[in-house]
């Protein structure tokens, strides 16, 4: 979860700053006496919804350590850290990726990856995970993470954020221009008002939140395609069907119908919509069906 919401959240602030500095300076000059001009409309938009998007998974790994306080493991000073270092080296050697950077962070069970590409991958584990799980369970959840930077998905979310910025970008000008249109009809000025502006920023913002739902649903099945890397790397599923139910709060064994548990075991109702993570008892029931 947080992984993913570092991303969308710089994201979203970077692509409401640029939307509003283009907009306050004039920069986005694609309308004209003729009207709108949707090829230029669409390669401004480009530019600008895949800029912010490569810019926030530039800046990922740096925000990641800030927020978290992340402590990032140069020499192990003791058991547990040379133990974390020796597993990821492990699993990043049978993945076929270079050794990423490794940290711990203060706080509850949990561990993230990111990173803007495969050869600058940080690899964290908070105590709190080192601390109530078993070795084996705590191998599978790093597993899942190196699984994460072998399969490029950091780069993939950036790409499918990339687009559906283009278009957050272009539809909000093209609803600020019918809008500006409509406030301006019969009147003798030219160029975009006040109307145009405030439209575009509320309709950026609006259309902004709605296109996270697009990329929290592809956010879901990179989850189920890192648990079965897991599976992969730790030769069985167990450990990470295992460890999952610890994340969950579950008794070994037990599967039930409802978790709640928002973030790592994804949310209930309509708030799914927004999850980065599908809830548990799915992703134990594919694993499950990998055996």
């Amino acid at each position: 979860m947080k992984r993913t919401l570092l991303l969308i959240g710089t994201n979203l602030a970077i692509m409401i700053v640029l939307g509003l500095v283009v907009t306050l300076t004039g920069a986005d000059r694609f309308m004209s006496e003729a009207g709108l001009d949707l090829g230029q409309l669409l390669v401004f938009s480009a530019i600008l919804g895949f800029g912010g998007a490569f810019m926030s998974l530039a800046m990922s790994k740096t925000i990641a350590k800030m927020s978290t306080g992340a402590h990032v493991i140069e020499t192990p000073r003791n058991s547990t850290e040379l133990w974390l270092v020796d597993t990821v080296r492990r699993f990043a050697d049978k993945a076929g990726i270079p050794m990423p950077e490794i940290a711990i962070y203060e706080g509850e069970p949990n561990a993230f990856a990111t990173g803007a590409t495969k050869n600058s991958a940080l690899v964290a584990v908070s105590t709190g995970l080192l601390q109530t799980m078993t070795r084996e369970e705590a191998e599978a959840v790093i597993a899942h993470e190196v699984a994460h930077v072998a399969n490029g998905d950091m780069v993939t979310l950036t790409l499918i954020q990339g687009v559906v910025n283009t278009f957050v970008f272009f539809l909000a000008r093209v609803v600020g221009y019918i809008v500006d249109a409509f406030l301006r009809r019969g009147s003798q000025s030219s160029g975009p008002g006040i109307g145009y502006m405030a439209t575009v920023m509320i309709a950026q913002i609006v259309l902004g939140v709605l296109a996270s739902i697009i990329v929290m649903y592809f956010s879901r099945q990179r989850e189920f395609r890192a648990d079965a890397g897991a599976a992969w790397l730790m030769g069985t599923p167990q450990p990470m069907m295992a460890a999952l139910r610890r994340l969950g709060g579950m008794e070994a064994g037990e599967l039930p119908q409802n978790i709640a548990t928002a973030g790592i075991n994804g949310r209930p109702g309509w708030a799914a919509l927004f999850s980065s993570h599908p809830p548990i008892e799915e992703r134990i029931a594919a694993l499950a069906n990998r055996r």
